[in-house]
């Protein structure tokens, strides 16, 4: 099992100012973001969210966008149909059922289309700094790679263990290091391992 106290030394050592890379400036645009980027990457979400957010300037703009013209502006994301219905459809709810501000209720925020465990964990915990983790790609390898959770392990069960391991203090702050650990670092091809100093616990070696 990895040594939790040198796994936080040198994530904060090496992340000390990590954060969410989604460019937003209003709570809907980090919600809006964080839906379209599943499955794609948040350099991509930042090129296609920079037009959107520039000429649909209000929520309520945005919940009477043109359906091909939101399509259009997102074309390169995946699945860019079903997110463009997605974005359309999150603006009008906001606007109808909570005066235009993202809601601090996990229900209401799950009946939203497009938007999951991970994407509400990843709004709640920038928006309202809860100690929640949002479970991506590079935190299930990270979790994987240094023995803190199964392989077979389900997303569920990895940001379980996370959590068990983590401070509730430091919960929102981990998880953007692990993110960018994973990113930057901790890579799923060449990762660099001759410079890390968890190589120790690392399934890898």
């Amino acid at each position: 099992m990895i040594n939790t106290e040198l796994l936080f030394s040198y994530l904060d050592e090496k992340y000390p100012d990590a954060h969410c890379e989604l460019v937003y400036s209003k709570d809907y645009e980090l919600l809006i973001a964080v839906m379209l980027s599943a499955q794609t990457t948040d350099k991509s979400v930042n090129q296609a969210t920079a037009i959107l957010f520039s000429k649909y300037k209000t929520v309520e703009e945005l919940a009477k966008a043109d359906l091909s013209d939101v399509e259009f502006i997102i074309r390169h994301l995946g699945m860019y149909q079903v997110k463009a219905k997605n974005v359309i459809k999150i603006a009008q709810i906001l606007v109808t059922q909570y005066h235009g501000k993202v809601p601090h209720d996990s229900e209401a925020l799950l009946a939203m289309p497009g938007v999951g465990n991970k994407t509400k964990n990843c709004v709640f915990g920038e928006l309202f700094n809860d100690p929640v983790l949002a479970v991506d790609t590079h935190m299930q390898r990270v979790a994987k790679r240094l023995g803190i959770a199964c392989e077979k392990d389900s997303v569920e069960k990895i940001e379980q263990k996370y959590m068990s391991i983590i401070p509730k203090e430091r919960v929102v702050k981990t998880n953007h290091q692990i993110i960018w650990f994973g990113r930057y670092f901790c890579k799923a091809l060449s990762p660099e391992c001759a410079n890390c100093k968890l190589k120790q616990f690392c399934k890898n070696h």
